[in-house]
């Protein structure tokens, strides 16, 4: 129930008006058997120029938030997020507090790419076209079926959506409603429904599609079309999975919702690694779990403090593609890196055989480069060795997809890598593409498999030579493997390709919670001891390696 609400019980009678409105848009069950409906009374229910409605019109608005709540946008103003926030502060509405502000700043970025996007005109499928083609008996004897790669083509110029969780109490509800609230006035309308309800509705509509016609066609994009026809943000409250049935067509149901270029905006109370937790059959949902890491930015909510009282970003370290968001991302990770207080951000040099490294931006330990000035030069082994000695974070901005023609370019950054990971620092990265597009392209991915494929080298479950689970599912849901690092021609032999499996393997280590947060001091880790602990292990290990 949305704050503000106050419920009550009240009986309508079975002829008014306002009933049959009702009974055509809940379902039968809402309906008890003397013809009167249950329903709650909304005292404070408001319209868009924050008039109260009439009692009628505030049971209507309420039963239908219920289910798949699509409304008119209205935003005249264009204010954003940021400026609701201030706003709240100013009236002594709200305690201005860094983190809450670190993410109201990630909902403001959203706004911000939202106000250039027009989404595509969302192509409905026919039924003809969603029934399986019946096989010839030729083809069903000779010919090879197809390997599914799961790879269906998602929006690309559609903004990254978000997908915030946090315990009870973080503001999960407060944020989500001022973003909604605060859409840009060029997104005319919009879609908000908690989870469960929106999950009841689908399986509902599909229901309705196989009676209608079969059960041998794929209802699920029918259903993603006319949802993305509803509204092209869609925000969903309270984001879960614990029905078996939800689970297994959640992954193929959002990406067809992510291919009409709709916007997706979560809360959730659990990250999504443990989404459906010990469920049955939990390893056909691993790739809707991965599908959520890649194509929404993953928020944490809940505040977490060093020993300066400086709170981490909410956001992992690792962000793509090179949007807005981007560009604050960076800065809010070096401020937290850093030491802006006592030692802000300046240009430093270091020598190497003679030779001098410039740092663009350094700050205490960490130290920020864009990709160009830190690869595109001829940097070596023994450059990143220099300043694993003298930093302990690097922050690299504008990382490129590197495909064979910059080859160079991805030997050196695995070179960097490898550095990175042997001195155990912190690495943050905003790249154009997710981790695993890195070395090679999505259109070479699909060339090497089908080469792979057609020669009969590639089989789905092969082994990833040291790539950690999250980026084997990840491969496997692509169709990639070492097999088919032999079928790229990125790599020219087996040690090179053995370097990139393992560069994909140490992002992953390194972009985790455990990884990221040894060593800064937090506060429920031990705070100052912690940190000081830490570097005196990392000291040992940097000088057994370097």
């Amino acid at each position: 129930m949305r704050p503000g609400i106050l419920p009550s019980i009240i009986n309508t009678p079975s002829g008014s008006k306002l009933l049959k409105q009702l009974q055509r848009r809940t379902y039968p069950a809402c309906i008890y058997k003397n013809g009167s409906v249950a329903i709650r009374r909304a005292h404070s229910i408001y319209d868009t120029h924050r008039r109260p409605l009439s009692r009628d019109q505030s049971l209507l608005r309420w039963w239908g938030a219920r289910r798949l709540g699509t409304v008119q946008n209205v935003n005249p103003s264009g204010r954003g997020p940021l400026d609701e926030y201030d706003e709240r502060v100013h009236s002594r509405q709200l305690r201005d507090d860094e983190h809450q502000r670190y993410i109201v700043q990630s909902l403001q970025d959203l706004h911000d790419m939202l106000k250039d996007y027009q989404a595509p005109k969302v192509i409905r499928p026919s039924i003809e076209s969603l029934k399986p083609r019946r096989k010839s008996l030729l083809e069903t004897f000779f010919l090879r079926e197809p390997s599914k790669t799961g790879w269906r083509k998602l929006s690309l110029h559609a903004p990254k959506g978000l997908y915030m969780y946090g315990d009870v109490g973080s503001g999960k509800t407060m944020l989500m409603d001022m973003f909604y609230d605060t859409l840009p006035p060029n997104i005319t309308s919009k879609t908000r429904i908690h989870f469960h309800n929106f999950m009841q509705d689908v399986h509902r509509n599909l229901h309705r599609i196989k009676m209608e016609h079969g059960s041998d066609l794929d209802a699920i994009q029918f259903v993603a079309a006319d949802i993305a026809e509803k509204g092209s943000v869609l925000c969903f409250d309270e984001f879960q999975c614990t029905d078996v049935a939800d689970a297994m067509i959640l992954r193929s149901l959002l990406e067809g919702l992510m291919s009409h270029g709709v916007v997706l905006v979560t809360t959730s109370n659990r990250e999504p690694g443990e989404l459906y937790k010990n469920g049955i059959q939990r390893e056909s949902f691993i790739p809707c779990i991965n599908l959520l890491k890649t194509r929404l930015r993953v928020l944490n909510l809940d505040s977490t403090t060093d020993y300066r009282k400086v709170p981490r970003p909410p956001s992992g370290v690792f962000h793509d593609p090179l949007d807005l968001a981007a560009v604050s991302h960076a800065e809010k990770w070096f401020r937290f890196l850093g030491d802006f207080e006592n030692d802000p951000p300046h240009e430093k040099a270091h020598s190497v055989w003679g030779r001098v490294i410039m740092v663009p931006k350094a700050s205490g330990r960490a130290a920020l480069f864009t990709f160009e000035e830190l690869i595109g030069r001829a940097t070596g082994a023994a450059d990143y060795l220099e300043l694993m000695r003298n930093y302990n974070a690097f922050i690299v901005t504008g990382v490129p997809g590197m495909t064979h023609r910059e080859r160079d370019w991805a030997r050196r950054f695995i070179t960097f890598i490898d550095a990175v990971y042997e001195s155990r620092a912190k690495l943050v990265l905003t790249s154009a593409v997710p981790l695993y597009q890195l070395f090679m392209s999505r259109s070479e991915i699909d060339d090497a498999f089908e080469s792979g494929r057609t020669t009969g080298s590639v089989k789905q479950a092969e082994d990833h030579e040291g790539v950690d689970d999250v980026m084997r599912q990840m491969m496997d849901d692509l169709g990639m493997n070492m097999k088919v690092l032999r079928n790229s021609s990125l790599f020219s032999g087996d040690e090179e390709r053995f370097a990139f499996s393992r560069a994909l393997s140490r992002l992953s280590e390194m972009g985790s919670q455990e990884w990221v947060e040894r060593g800064l001091g937090l506060e429920h880790k031990g705070g100052l001891v912690e940190k000081e602990g830490w570097q005196r292990v990392r000291s040992r290990w940097r000088e057994d390696s370097l």
